[in-house]
């Protein structure tokens, strides 16, 4: 028979289970690696293609022996011989040497269709991402948010992994639009998971807040961290580290949660599409949707923009988005708190002002130094957006359908996925037609266009069963309220669908 102190360490599992507080970590890390890969290829990816594709087709072309002399030969011009036998030499100078005297590197052209193929490599995250959210939403309803959460942590394993290991243009395609699989996973079953056990709007809203700000600290060191170990390390070293740190995560998930069970939800949520059919709902998804494209447009493009007219070394394409990271990370922790008693609404429609306004900004620097203050005002204000609406959209169906929130969640990340995948598949395009400055232009424009149907949002109509709620002065800013139908207060627990029963 075994002694009482040999359960001390079941009961201390079974008791961090039933803590909100560690749900919370759960999900702040898995948003904090899905952003660390999602941001670490973005000054990879440019630079890398430019290095085996177009280096790699002039080193070939090129007899090994020789030295470019003082002829300015165009890209891929080595085909013909501008060159006498005198110039032959011992070694060969990296290809970047013949480039201008400015220092900026040769292939205009490479680079400009390059943006149009990095863009669309960026964007098969989100479009996969896209496809797969709906039934990962429909799936958090049936079976509930642990095996998906689970299921997105192995996924995003396989895909850090793989960009790894990855040689060529089409297998980081494949090793991008499978993050996009895993990213839908942990993004709609933790938002899910988060909604489910804070009930309270106030609490959810800092929940939420907290939890985004795991996202802002992934794309905060992300960008960062992938440059510089590129530059003094090599390709596969940030995402060996980050497939590490998956799998600490993992192990985290064991812990915590019970991936091996499904518990469906109490009561049926609302469909995906009459959800799709609420302009409320539709209004704070397109917020999110066109605040976040503006950042999304620029991952793809603003690297090679840095490295035509700046001429930037490896480590700043990384490094530039470090302010809109700081700030966003400033933002959503700030305003998770302040958009409660400010108004959601308000804090949307200030946020996507400002998107725009920095986004016109951004073709006016000419070093790094002037991205500094345009790119901190874009995450600052994309983190207002951000923090104000995630919670919202859980409040509108609280509100206004039943509180039931895989389907909603994966709706919000819709949004979020639309973004980042209309915005560097269109942007390389519009960039390359257009050029960069109207491209920023265009969608900073759409942001300041596009803020004022935040008002909408001020006073949304409630169901007759939930008209009391409107009798608050502003319904946006309500203190937390009791649901439909009891939930449990933590649905994690072996207990907790008998401890259910016996409070009903």
């Amino acid at each position: 028979m075994p002694r009482p102190t040999e359960k001390v360490p079941w009961r201390w599992l079974r008791e961090r289970r039933e803590s909100r507080t560690l749900v919370l970590l759960v999900v702040f890390v898995a948003l904090l690696l899905d952003n660390m890969l999602l941001t670490a290829v973005v000054p990879i990816v440019p630079t890398f293609l430019y290095a085996t594709e177009y280096e790699g087709a002039n080193s070939s072309a090129t007899p090994e022996h020789m030295e470019l002399g003082p002829s300015r030969a165009p890209p891929f011009s080595s085909l013909f011989s501008y060159f006498d036998n005198s110039t032959v030499r011992p070694r060969r100078a990296p290809p970047r040497r013949s480039a201008p005297h400015s220092g900026c590197l040769q292939g205009h052209d490479f680079l400009s269709k390059e943006n149009v193929r990095v863009g669309l490599l960026f964007a098969s995250k989100a479009l996969v991402q896209l496809m797969v959210n709906p039934f990962v939403g429909l799936l958090t309803n049936r079976i509930g948010y642990h095996i998906p959460m689970f299921t997105g942590f192995i996924t995003m394993f396989l895909s850090t992994v793989m960009f790894a290991f990855s040689g060529t243009y089409a297998l980081l395609f494949v090793s991008r639009a499978l993050q996009g699989i895993g990213s839908s996973f942990s993004s709609v079953a933790g938002l899910g998971m988060l909604a489910s056990v804070y009930p309270d709007d106030l609490e959810r809203g800092n929940a939420m807040g907290i939890a985004l700000g795991g996202l802002a600290l992934g794309v905060l060191i992300g960008a960062p961290f992938g440059s510089v170990m590129y530059e003094f390390v090599g390709k596969s070293s940030p995402f060996l580290i980050l497939a590490f740190l998956a799998l600490l995560d993992g192990a985290l998930q064991l812990c915590i949660l019970q991936p091996s069970r499904a518990a469906a939800e109490s009561s049926r949520g609302t469909a995906v599409l009459a959800l799709l059919r609420d302009p409320y709902v539709l209004v704070a998804a397109g917020a999110l949707c066109f605040a976040n494209m503006g950042v999304a447009m620029l991952e793809p493009t603003l690297p090679i923009w840095m490295m035509q007219t700046m001429c930037s070394p490896k480590w700043q394409l990384g490094m530039a988005f470090l302010p809109a990271s700081i700030s966003y990370l400033i933002g959503t922790n700030l305003f998770g708190v302040l958009a409660h008693r400010m108004g959601r609404w308000l804090c949307a429609l200030v946020g996507m002002v400002v998107v725009g306004i920095s986004l016109l900004c951004v073709p006016l620097a000419k070093n790094i130094y002037g991205l500094i203050a345009p790119n901190g005002g874009l995450g600052f204000a994309i983190g207002m957006v951000d923090s104000s609406m995630m919670p919202a959209m859980g409040y509108l169906v609280d509100l206004r359908h039943t509180s039931v929130y895989g389907s909603v969640y994966a709706i919000a990340d819709v949004a979020f996925c639309v973004g980042f995948a209309l915005g560097p598949s269109t942007g390389g395009a519009i960039v390359r037609a257009v050029g960069f400055p109207w491209l920023m232009v265009i969608i900073g424009v759409i942001n300041i266009i596009y803020a004022p149907l935040c008002w909408y949002l001020r006073s949304p109509p409630a169901k007759e069963e939930k008209i009391a709620i409107l009798s608050q002065e502003c319904p946006m800013e309500t203190k937390g309220y009791p649901t439909q139908r009891r939930r449990r207060e933590f649905p994690l627990t072996d207990n907790s669908d008998v401890e259910a029963e016996n409070a009903e």
